[in-house]
């Protein structure tokens, strides 16, 4: 029996980032992920948007959407705290999707 819950990540980039920052960044915080085992259903980019007001004195962002599915909390909370500290990370929502 698959004890496994699924979750989705939504996060803020800054979007001066470069483009080869923003995919190492990506990448370092899908691997926090799965080196804690969790499975990633998919990672993308969803869209760069305007937001109703100023985070960090940026207008917009790069949204970036991750579908996974985790076994114990411990990548997610990992993913929590060091999105917290990171500086390219303007913002990040976790959700539990419910069935």
């Amino acid at each position: 029996m698959d004890q496994s819950v699924e979750y989705e990540i939504l996060y803020i980039i800054r979007p001066d980032l470069a483009d080869d920052a923003k995919k190492e960044l990506v990448e370092r915080f899908d691997s926090i992920l799965t080196d804690n085992g969790s499975e990633i259903i998919e990672s993308k980019d969803w869209a760069k948007r305007r937001f109703a007001y100023e985070i960090n004195d940026y207008k917009e962002g790069i949204y970036h959407l991750i579908h996974l599915k985790a076994t114990d909390s411990k990548g997610i909370d990992e993913f929590d705290r060091l999105s917290l500290i990171n500086r390219d990370i303007l913002r990040h929502m976790i959700t539990k999707v419910e069935d």
